[in-house]
């Protein structure tokens, strides 16, 4: 298995990883979930994304169940928040401080570990202003619960100015998480160039 550094950062993570979205929960047997990453670490991949969403939160779980034994030095575990995950009330969902703050607490319980790798903003909020997303962040990564921070479906324009705010705050952006494949290449155009100005990788999903 090759080796890639995230980003600009000195995070080396897998150049294949697994991504736990129709693979873990709802969608497959639990056994059948635990066998897949037993055979993704067989066979030399060491980073894993996931997301609170995914499965309704199940999906952390099995993948934290999948993980135990695992030296915490040996895999990069990386999810995602934004999206809601409980009953439906006002602050369930988005980038505010509250939700950030109780999603990556929920998160780090499921998967049973006490930090992630890599934390991402599922999608950019436009109902929170972004100084407080940032900052929200900023507070995630100083209590050492994430290494590093990323976002997943932004636009370039949004990239760009998260991450002169996280910069600011010394928690430069590392990644970007978009959909990419044969048929579907609108982030060539603008979100590709802009990631590789500000020193950002791409986890593609297809």
């Amino acid at each position: 298995m090759d080796f890639r550094h995230l980003g600009a950062s000195g995070l080396k993570v897998s150049a294949i990883s697994y991504g736990n979205w129709l693979t873990h929960g709802s969608q497959v047997e639990e056994e059948a979930a635990l066998a897949c990453v037993r055979q993704a670490l067989d066979e030399g991949i060491t980073t894993f994304d996931t997301a609170d969403v995914y499965a309704n939160t199940a999906a952390e779980t099995v993948l934290g169940k999948a993980l135990q034994g695992e030296r915490r030095e040996s895999v990069e575990i990386c999810t995602k928040v934004y999206w809601p995950t409980g009953p439906g009330g006002p602050n369930d969902s988005g980038l505010s401080r509250k939700h950030i703050a109780e999603s990556i607490n929920g998160s780090l319980e499921r998967l049973g570990t006490d930090h992630v790798d890599l934390y991402q903003a599922h999608r950019f909020d436009h109902n929170t202003p972004l100084e407080e997303t940032m900052e929200a962040f900023a507070d995630v990564v100083h209590a050492g619960k994430a290494h590093y921070i990323g976002v997943s479906e932004w636009r370039a324009d949004e990239i760009r100015a998260g991450h002169a705010l996280a910069r600011e705050l010394r928690i430069p952006f590392v990644s970007n998480q978009p959909q990419y494949n044969m048929l579907w290449r609108v982030i060539e155009a603008e979100v590709v160039p802009t990631s590789q100005e500000l020193g950002l990788s791409q986890i593609v999903w297809s």
